[in-house]
């Protein structure tokens, strides 16, 4: 039988002086911020393998700031709102609806849903209704299809961006519909 300090390492003491030991997922009490790692690890006996895959939610004031969502390669993640979170992270797979200030996806990552976000950074792939408030960035490896609304793009050379394209976000688009019928 495996100890726990085996799985989950030793805890550090919480000093006043102390920060945050973000890396070994350790937050002293008291703080506002947090971090959970969700890990499943199988351990191989002979000629065997070890795997690990993760969930993993942070609230730093990293670069970033605010909470963090990262949905790790080979991780699946269906039929899920997402709330309250300031930064997505996508390198598996995610069926979601989602409010946030950032979504980034990965290389290897793909997004299918109902996304408002203020900035999307695509590396992988989006498909479904995406509603960029400020600016959509396609890069090279990155496609996005589906109903797509957008503040500013860039699109990297060999990005793909198909579908209904509009300039403009829903809520600029209503604001100037009622605008029409006042």
């Amino acid at each position: 039988m495996l100890r726990s300090e085996t799985l989950f390492g030793k805890r550090e003491t919480n000093t006043p002086n102390s920060s945050l030991n973000t890396a070994s997922g350790i937050v002293p009490t008291g703080t506002s911020g947090f971090t959970k790692t969700i890990a499943p690890a199988v351990a191989g006996g002979a000629g065997g393998t070890s795997t690990a895959t993760h969930i993993e939610t942070t609230s730093s004031s990293t670069n970033e700031g605010g909470s963090k969502l990262i949905v790790g390669p080979n991780i699946k993640l269906k039929g899920v709102e997402i709330t309250d979170c300031d930064t997505l992270v996508v390198e598996g797979r995610v069926e979601a609806t989602i409010d946030s200030r950032v979504i980034q996806i990965a290389e290897r990552g793909a997004f299918k849903g109902s996304a408002e976000i203020d900035i999307a950074e695509i590396h992988g792939e989006f498909d479904g209704d995406l509603t960029v408030r400020q600016k959509l960035v396609i890069y090279s490896t990155g496609k996005v299809s589906g109903k797509v609304r957008y503040g500013k793009v860039v699109i990297e050379e060999g990005g793909q961006l198909a579908g209904d394209i509009q300039v403009g976000t829903t809520s600029a688009a209503k604001g100037l519909s009622v605008a029409k019928a006042g």
